[in-house]
């Protein structure tokens, strides 16, 4: 299919802007742009309650920000991690999302503040996304939750988080997942499938960009073997929770989005794959001048409530 009209808006509106793309940034040139590219525009859509705190997740002091949305408690949990490359990205950034996911799948959730590479290589943010999944499952009670029924979600490296927490959760033995939803996910650390190839760059993530948050979360070429950098490489899949993955049609990542549904299905495990058509990388946190990223929130927070519905 053709760039969706939407998209293709948005494209050239960020080309007229002249900004470089991520891999000829620094750092915190990076941070500064996801921040300013993805923070909430106008008021925010309400939630009941929106508390930021600080927790002790496997003795590391993580910020999280909780929401809470209307309903009779407890009410399930979805521990959400930001995109951004391992490199960039906060809970503000991610603040849209998030607060239309409260709210539309009836859930708590716990975004976390892991910590970012390059001062934090893989395996840090892994473990401190499961040390958060861990903390939300011990500490529902505290705030409303239930602990039978969590969650784990997220975008682009937050999607490789929930994927590789997911793994880690099974490997081992705790806590016990009803859910894991995974928005257009990195699950491979490599650059040769066609998605890659065709959609190089033009359309808001690059192949440059990607080798260069990969170089900077990877400690060496060896972490990219292991299954909680590259999901897609876990021999262990077939006790791992539904999933729904979202891809978009026009994201270099789309590729092994779709491999890591599939490889999921053939373990056992039920999966809802769905490719956005003529939609780039990032399309889902751009809802409010995306139709189609409205639906991918209304499509996730759908497959949400039916997961926690079966815990009840």
């Amino acid at each position: 299919m053709p760039l969706d009209p939407q998209a293709k808006a948005f494209l050239d509106q960020a080309a007229a802007s002249g900004a470089p793309p991520f891999s000829q940034m620094t750092v915190q040139q990076a941070r500064d742009a996801l921040g300013a590219l993805f923070a909430p525009k106008g008021p925010r859509e309400p939630v009941k309650s929106v508390e930021d705190r600080v927790v002790n997740a496997g003795g590391v002091k993580l910020p999280v920000r909780i929401y809470i949305p209307e309903g009779k408690g407890p009410l399930p949990i979805l521990v959400f991690f930001h995109g951004g490359g391992w490199v960039v990205g906060n809970c503000e950034s991610h603040d849209t999302p998030c607060r239309s996911l409260a709210n539309g799948a009836g859930c708590i959730v716990v975004s976390v503040d892991y910590r970012l590479a390059p001062e934090h290589k893989f395996p840090a943010p892994a473990e401190d996304c499961y040390a958060a999944t861990k903390w939300a499952a011990l500490n529902a009670a505290g705030f409303g939750g239930d602990p039978k029924r969590i969650a784990v979600g997220g975008d682009s490296a937050g999607g490789n988080l929930a994927a590789a927490v997911a793994q880690m959760a099974t490997d081992r033995g705790a806590p016990t997942l009803a859910f894991q939803l995974l928005i257009y996910p990195v699950t491979d650390y490599g650059y040769a499938t066609a998605s890659y190839r065709n959609n190089a760059e033009g359309y808001l993530l690059t192949k440059d960009s990607m080798q260069w948050f990969w170089n900077h979360y990877l400690q060496s070429e060896s972490d990219g073997q292991n299954p909680y950098a590259s999901p897609l490489r876990g021999q262990r899949l077939s006790n791992l929770p539904p999933a729904l993955v979202i891809t978009a049609e026009f994201d270099p990542l789309r590729d092994e989005g779709e491999a890591y549904a599939t490889k999921m299905k053939q373990a056992g495990v039920s999966v809802t794959y769905t490719d956005y058509k003529g939609m780039i990388h990032g399309f889902l946190s751009l809802a409010d001048i995306m139709d189609q990223g409205k639906q991918a929130v209304k499509e996730a927070c759908t497959q949400l409530r039916a997961a926690f519905a079966k815990g009840e």
